[in-house]
């Protein structure tokens, strides 16, 4: 593509036309308007001073007949002036008056007009224009006044000269400002479509210039460099997601190859081959509920759940998870305590909810009771919803050790686990599918400090009463 092609293509180019041609409208209609005034303020000047001329001449020829009109036009022909006179018979025969001839038929027509005449009988006089008064007197005499126009004609000629000259400056100054404009525009478009193909080239760190002019083209690269800044970050997270993945599933695929192997290698009876077939059992369905979980965060975060969602009562789901976790909490000596406020209604997804609150109440029971809790507060789990404002918030809190507040943002990641908490069961997708699902229902999970402990906040919007 020429310099040339580039230029007529351009978009600031073809504003640029564009523009002139509604200013050299513009321009036009304002100087004809001009023009157009101008004409009929001389036009009502000439007839009013031919109107006055004629009311002389009347005048005259009332006192005298034709011999005293006829000496007063040769009187006034003889003075200096624009007007133009003429007496003929009812022949055409001149008897007196400044206009040498006319076109045919003039003096047959009473009324106002405007037509050629020559001012003098010379044959090379010159042509020119008159706005004339025609009357035929009694006798069938005709008496001509008018004055010529060549004034007016100068004044339009001069018009239409001013917007010609105005319409050339226009147009050269159009074409150069749309090619200076369009040139420093597609300067900077061409720097930007370098950098995009260099990214595309695969340099991510690539970002499009910014001038700081605050102009269209500024707002679109910062646009884009920030839209580059969150892919990159998604391509971040995608890695180390995958990174996770691949470090967190490798234990158990290689502790189920070990004990296929072992049972290879050292079983010898029917009961040693069950055994190890129930470990590889088990340790698949370790691996599937990874899987299903990695599932339900994908499709939480597509939104695929948005469809199921109805009008439920949370305070229902909250009693029913925690009579589940009673008896495991139970078990493991920890005291549960429900304080659930009755009637909280939520419009959401019933059983994404619970399994929400069940990861939390498993978490607390995991997590929440220090290894050395001689000195600290006696364990325990609270499970609590109540409404606040707009929201309704279901918290779980417990006295374990916590998650320093520094690394609350990194938990709520998939595969994210602190070191303390890798000698435990566990694959780190808990919190990221209560995240997951708050996300969902345009909520937030919050985990703050309980001073001792760690306080799980799910905070969703609540039902509009």
């Amino acid at each position: 593509m020429t310099a040339l092609t580039k230029l007529f293509r351009a978009t600031a180019f073809r504003l640029s036309v564009a523009y002139l041609l509604v200013f050299a409208l513009f321009a036009g209609f304002i100087l004809g308007y001009v023009a157009w005034n101008a004409r009929q303020v001389l036009d009502d000047q000439i007839q009013g001073t031919i109107e006055a001329e004629i009311t002389g001449l009347a005048e005259q020829y009332r006192l005298g007949g034709i011999r005293r009109l006829v000496g007063v036009i040769d009187r006034r022909t003889r003075e200096p002036s624009a007007s133009l006179y003429l007496v003929t018979t009812n022949a055409g025969e001149r008897l007196a008056g400044n206009v040498g001839s006319l076109p045919a038929g003039v003096l047959d027509d009473p009324g106002v007009r405007e037509t050629d005449y020559r001012q003098s009988d010379e044959p090379d006089a010159q042509v020119r224009r008159a706005l004339v008064r025609v009357f035929i007197l009694p006798g069938g005499f005709r008496l001509l006044v008018g004055r010529d126009v060549e004034e007016r004609e100068r004044l339009g000629a001069v018009i239409r000269q001013a917007l010609g000259l105005s319409l050339g400056l226009v147009t050269i100054l159009a074409c150069l400002g749309g090619w200076f404009v369009t040139r420093r525009v597609l300067k900077r478009v061409d720097a930007m479509t370098e950098t995009t193909r260099t990214i595309m080239a695969g340099d991510l760190d690539g970002r499009l210039a910014v001038s700081g002019n605050g102009d269209e083209l500024d707002r679109l690269a910062t646009n884009l460099n920030a839209m580059l800044d969150r892919i990159g970050e998604l391509m971040s997270g995608m890695k180390e997601v995958s990174d996770n993945i691949a470090h967190d599933l490798k234990t158990p695929l290689t502790r189920l190859r070990n004990r296929a192997e072992e049972a290879l290698r050292t079983a010898k009876t029917p009961e040693d081959y069950a055994r190890a077939l129930e470990g590889t059992i088990d340790e698949s369905d370790n691996l599937i509920r990874v899987f299903n979980a990695l599932l339900m965060i994908a499709r939480l975060e597509a939104g695929n759940a948005a469809a199921t969602m109805a009008d439920f009562d949370l305070s229902e789901v909250a009693h029913s998870v925690a009579e589940l976790y009673d008896a495991v909490a139970d078990e493991a000596s920890i005291p549960l305590e429900v304080d659930i406020e009755p009637d909280l209604s939520l419009h959401g997804n019933r059983e994404l909810v619970g399994q929400a609150l069940a990861n939390l109440l498993d978490n607390a029971l995991k997590y929440g009771v220090a290894a050395d809790d001689a000195a600290g507060t006696p364990p325990s789990i609270t499970i609590a919803a109540r409404r606040q404002g707009d929201h309704v918030e279901i918290a779980v809190a417990d006295h374990g050790p916590g998650i320093p507040e520094s690394a609350r943002g990194h938990v709520l990641e998939r595969f994210a686990r602190l070191e303390a908490a890798r000698s435990r069961p566990g694959f780190g997708l808990g919190l990221s599918l209560v995240a997951a699902v708050a996300r969902l229902h345009g909520g937030e999970l919050r985990l703050e400090d309980n001073s001792p402990g760690l306080k799980a906040v799910l905070a969703l919007p609540a039902k509009a009463p």
